[in-house]
């Protein structure tokens, strides 16, 4: 199965088109999905929860509302899937965690509310790994993900359910959240679309957090299109949220069709270097690399003023990211004890009954990120990790406004690798070095989007990363466009030229 093969079922602003015009069915069209969903699902294990009831009353509200006249959304009748990290009144939300088995959200995140408000069709939450804390979605409590591309590899991660259900046609769009490029890594695995906005610009009310200052919510989409619909109807302030930008909302899908004509882009030598590639002793696939040289002819022909530039605190992120994110999960994660929230497992005291919950509740890569983040925080040496990560993120956002002074958008590849075998990354410092070209967006807070761009090992697809300043989502997807375009002309296949 192939994700632009499954997609029979139209884009999400086609259908969203037809249900308004009265031309299709709500109903119709989330059967179908809930049909494929039942066919193919046990396979691909996608989906934590269908809400298969619900979804069709959803449907059928959107039809009812259609058939009066009365105004239904940009999203009419889209069945869309959420990564299970969102929490969904009345839906189990579990983070594919033990430790919150049975627990019912009684709200909506801000995020669920835009999307059932602009008339889309919620079909359920998606599997990802346990409090989205991985690059593969093998770390969840319920099994892993397959990739609908070659069900014998990973689908990326942490929103691996989210970019597979994508992928295999179960939704026309998907959401998950992005700590360290858990929304564009899997987007690059699967062969979809998928945006991080930057920080701020969409709300986070109501997600689970993991890591505060770097968690953000974003689509899953199998056109550029579509992601900047999916988009559009989720930004926006938002007061329940105190991180919320004010202005935190530029149109994107109006800039679609503006092109790259002047656009100065920088092509980020530290992921795109000949050293990295694997062929010469590097970490990277060499096709990844060479689709990346690719995409910046590609620009460059369609009359963008490309060049190469240097961000030596680039490849730094990787090492900060990994004191930062963990510290802020040990905190965040200290509430999940037995008491206010999570699975109770008994003791002969409180101390011991809240040691037995978090034990049998939490898998071993929380646990792992829990110790490392206590230990960073601890007396004796808050400066010299935490400390020091938090000066090497303020030297990151300094050197990125810098470089953006400069260049428009910056080009990377997303992921060093294409979707990978189950269990070949099995070491933890081998799976955090996927995170390595997604990682300074989360750090600096800026945005950054996925877009299929030809095809490396094994014939999988391979995904370009677009970067760029605060609130520059109109510019990603003017680029993240017009690579797709020639992708689909062809234009992203290997010329037959070593790249240097």
């Amino acid at each position: 199965m192939t994700a632009a093969g499954a997609a029979d079922g139209g884009s999400a602003v086609e259908i969203a088109a037809a249900v308004a015009a009265g031309d299709r069915s709500a109903v119709e069209i989330v059967d179908a999905h809930l049909a494929r969903i039942a066919a193919g699902d046990g396979e691909i294990h996608a989906f934590n929860t269908v809400v298969a009831d619900r979804a069709r009353e959803r449907a059928a509200a959107v039809d009812r509302a259609v058939a009066a006249g009365e105004p239904v959304g940009p999203l009419a009748g889209v069945p869309v899937a959420l990564k299970d990290n969102f929490c969904t009144r009345g839906v189990p939300t579990t983070c594919s965690s033990r430790i919150l088995d049975g627990w019912v959200p009684p709200y909506d995140a801000t995020a669920v509310e835009r999307l059932e408000a602009a008339g889309a069709v919620v079909v359920g939450k998606t599997n990802l790994d346990e409090f989205a804390m991985g690059s593969s979605t093998e770390n969840s409590a319920f099994g892993p993900t397959r990739n609908p591309l070659d069900v014998t590899r990973v689908p990326g991660g942490s929103s691996g359910g989210s970019a597979a259900a994508v992928a295999a046609d179960f939704a026309v769009l998907g959401f998950g959240s992005d700590t360290g490029g858990s929304i564009r890594q899997p987007a690059a695995l699967c062969g979809v679309v998928g945006l991080k906005p930057t920080y701020g610009a969409v709300s986070r009310y109501g997600l689970v957090a993991f890591a505060s200052s770097l968690d953000q919510i974003g689509p899953f989409a199998r056109s550029v299109a579509d992601a900047a619909l999916a988009y559009d109807t989720v930004a926006g302030h938002d007061p329940r949220d105190s991180t919320s930008l004010p202005d935190g909302h530029r149109p994107t899908v109006e800039r679609l069709t503006d092109g790259v004509e002047g656009l100065r882009v920088g092509v980020v030598s530290e992921m795109t270097a000949p050293e990295l590639r694997a062929d010469r002793g590097g970490a990277f696939e060499p096709a990844v690399i060479d689709r990346c040289h690719r995409a910046a002819d590609v620009l460059a022909d369609a009359g963008a003023k490309v060049d190469e530039v240097s961000i030596p605190t680039a490849v730094a992120g990787l090492a900060a990211y990994y004191m930062i994110a963990p510290a802020e999960a040990s905190s965040n994660l200290a509430r999940y004890d037995g008491v206010r929230y999570g699975a109770r497992q008994p003791g002969a005291n409180t101390a011991a009954m809240m040691t037995a919950s978090r034990t049998a509740g939490f898998g071993d890569e929380v646990k792992r990120r829990i110790m490392l983040g206590t230990y960073a925080l601890s007396a004796g040496y808050y400066d010299a990790f935490y400390g020091k990560a938090q000066r090497i993120r303020t030297l990151m956002i300094r050197e990125f406004d810098r470089v953006y002074q400069q260049y428009d958008v910056l080009l990377s590849p997303t992921s060093p690798c294409v979707a990978f075998p189950f269990g070949a990354k099995a070491d933890p410092l081998t799976m955090y070095y996927n995170d390595v070209c997604t990682i300074p967006s989360n750090l600096t807070g800026h945005p950054a989007i996925s877009v299929p761009f030809g095809t490396g090992e094994a014939g999988l697809p391979v995904g370009v990363q677009v970067l760029g300043p605060k609130l520059s989502e109109g510019e990603l997807m003017r680029v993240a466009a017009a690579l797709e375009a020639a992708a689909a002309a062809g234009g992203a296949d290997p010329t037959g030229e070593d790249t240097p």
